[in-house]
């Protein structure tokens, strides 16, 4: 299996923390934050790996270097002139993908069984797969609508009284999916699963344990009080 991790945003609402550092590489516990996203790959067997970078991408690249260190196979996927949004940056790391892949955001702290979504997949002949959680806006504002193991709606924005669940922030795309996304043009995720929702092409998986990301202040807060607390190494 073969995991995108999107780690090239601006992570704009972390300043003045990421002014000069990536948040990948923000240290919680005495660890750089996409390490603790590493370990939990390494433990679902996966170590193939394709780092998305932009905006202070080489620090991240001289860090980990090509993951040997930590267990795993590292490749990257620059966006040098400008940033592409996150489907934007997939589509720029094509040539590196399989033709079946994860993506993972590069904030986001997940627990998944990625054998068992990987088997569910299988089982349909779809574009896509985006794992969901009942959140009941609870940990975020709900943003996803679903239906006959298909996502229905999926909008950041406008909020509806049928979203109960949130994107859980990792999916899976076979690559023809790609072929959605414009080249070298700015394109995020939500356009590209507006698209595939509009050709019943994205499936949903409801995962049933909570997550965790430092996008913000208050996650990142969240997320040290997670580690310090489980004893998390």
């Amino acid at each position: 299996m073969q995991v995108a991790i999107l780690a090239g945003g601006l992570a704009r609402r972390l300043r003045p923390l990421t002014d000069r550092m990536p948040k990948s590489l923000l240290e919680i516990g005495g660890k750089a934050f996409l390490t603790y996203q590493l370990d939990l790959l390494k433990k679902e067997g996966i170590r193939d790996i394709v780092l998305c970078i932009g905006y202070l991408g080489e620090q991240i690249q001289e860090y980990f270097d090509d993951g040997r260190d930590y267990g795993v196979n590292i490749r990257y996927s620059h966006e040098n002139e400008r940033l592409l949004g996150t489907a934007g940056a997939l589509k720029n790391a094509e040539q590196l993908l399989q033709d079946q892949f994860f993506v993972m955001y590069g904030d986001s702290y997940l627990f998944l069984d990625f054998a068992t979504i990987r088997s569910y997949f299988d089982k349909f002949n779809k574009l896509g797969l985006m794992s969901v959680y009942k959140n009941f806006d609870c940990y975020d504002q709900s943003n996803v609508v679903i239906g006959d193991n298909l996502v229905k709606q999926y909008d950041k924005k406008k909020k509806t009284r049928e979203m109960i669940y949130i994107d859980y922030g990792a999916s899976i795309l076979r690559k023809k999916a790609l072929e959605l996304v414009p080249q070298n043009q700015v394109y995020s995720m939500e356009e590209l699963f507006t698209r595939l929702i509009e050709q019943e092409e994205l499936l949903a998986y409801e995962v049933n344990k909570r997550f965790y990301q430092i996008g913000s202040p208050e996650g990142l807060e969240e997320f040290r009080r997670y580690v310090s607390q489980e004893g998390v190494q």
